[in-house]
């Protein structure tokens, strides 16, 4: 090969490598497909959301989309809204939807309630399209002690002006059982709750359960109403059964306490019973001393023990005539 065909083919190589990093570097397509849809962008201006790490397919085909469907918006919007962290074409979509539903919806808006966590694109749905939210059985307690358990559906549509701020579902559901409680727990018979249970959605509806939420409460209908449990008896019956626990204590306190006694009064006999022994051991000690010192005679010893022993004598005979007397009475 001569050293012409040579240069010719590397500068056909470099001038292919040039084109191949070029058409990767810049977004060439993209820029026709802006240009034949009327959105004018520079190859510049994508080159520079290159060098901003931006993509660029993530602006231009939603700009492409609201230049379209007329929204008046820049790629320096868009741009701002993708390096924010925002979905850009969450919001071009948004936008467009609001349009066609004759909702007011600003960019700025929109792009705050994406940046702030909430599907813009849900609510703007939401707010032509009602949601039913359906609360869990929530029970509560009429005068007369009747647990009563209740069910609603709470239809809500979005309201786009309080979503950067407002409560969510959770909150509308937590303050629609709380009314529900009230009402129940106002109404002096569980029957009359039974017989007019749109008297709790009027009830709760009355209250503007929904203000600093993002949402507008529409109706809350109740979907199913059951009877528990008798709440009232239930708890007079454990108070009863408290009282019952309480008194058998005070009386095994007080059968304590005799039994104590008693034991006590049976220790006490037996201490005067052995003082008695104790005194009679003394009296032959006595006798024997007076023996000793005359002031009793041998005479008068015997005559003591003769009678001590008759004495023995008509115990042992009146013992048995008690006891023939028990057996003739027995037969």
């Amino acid at each position: 090969m001569t050293p012409n065909m040579i240069a010719m083919g590397l500068i056909v190589g470099l001038i292919i490598i040039v084109l191949a990093v070029l058409f990767t570097f810049v977004p060439v397509m993209l820029w026709i497909s802006a240009l034949a849809a009327g959105v004018r962008v520079s190859i510049f201006t994508l080159i520079g959301m290159r060098l901003r790490r931006v993509i660029p397919s993530r602006v231009i085909n939603p700009l492409i989309k609201a230049h379209k469907a007329g929204i008046p918006v820049n790629t320096n919007q868009l741009e701002s809204h993708y390096l924010a962290g925002g979905n850009v074409d969450r919001v071009v979509n948004a936008l467009i939807a609001a349009q066609r539903a004759n909702i007011e919806l600003s960019f700025e808006r929109c792009a705050a309630i994406d940046l702030a966590g909430r599907d813009v694109l849900e609510a703007v749905q939401m707010s032509v399209n009602p949601k039913v939210i359906e609360t869990p059985f929530i029970a509560g307690v009429a005068m007369d002690g009747i647990e009563v358990k209740a069910k609603a559906r709470i239809t809500v549509r979005a309201n786009i002006e309080r979503l950067v701020g407002g409560a969510g579902e959770d909150t509308v559901i937590a303050r629609v059982g709380e009314g529900i409680v009230s009402t129940i727990g106002s109404s002096d018979n569980h029957k009359k709750v039974l017989e007019n249970p749109d008297l709790i959605s009027q009830t709760v509806l009355a209250k503007g359960l929904d203000a600093g939420t993002a949402f507008e409460i529409l109706s809350i209908d109740i979907a199913d109403i059951d009877i528990g449990k008798n709440i009232g008896a239930v708890l007079q019956t454990d108070q009863a059964e408290a009282d019952k626990n309480i008194a058998q204590a005070k009386a095994e306190e007080r059968r304590a306490m005799a039994v104590a006694q008693e034991q006590e009064m049976v220790a006490r006999v037996q201490e005067m019973q052995a003082k008695v022994v104790e005194a009679e051991a003394e009296v032959p000690l006595a006798m024997a001393e007076a023996l000793r010192s005359g002031n009793i005679g041998v005479m008068d010893y015997m005559n003591l023990k003769n009678v001590a022993a008759d004495t023995d004598m008509r115990d042992s005979i009146g013992k048995l005539t008690k006891d023939n007397d028990e057996d003739e009475s027995d037969q």
